[in-house]
């Protein structure tokens, strides 16, 4: 199961947020924009490497 995603706007630009469930208070909360969504997305292999070390 995923982390529950929120979406909003900053000054005009879409941004996603995302949260672990136990955090009921989005306190360790973390968002970014589509530039950042997108080198993601271009480097979504080596995130997965460096999660499971």
């Amino acid at each position: 199961m995923g982390m529950p995603v929120e979406y909003s706007e900053f000054k005009g630009n879409k941004l996603i947020q995302l949260y672990a469930e136990a955090d009921a208070e989005k306190k360790y909360a973390f968002s970014f924009g589509k530039t950042k969504a997108k080198l993601i997305m271009e480097n979504i292999k080596e995130i997965e490497k460096f999660a499971k070390d």
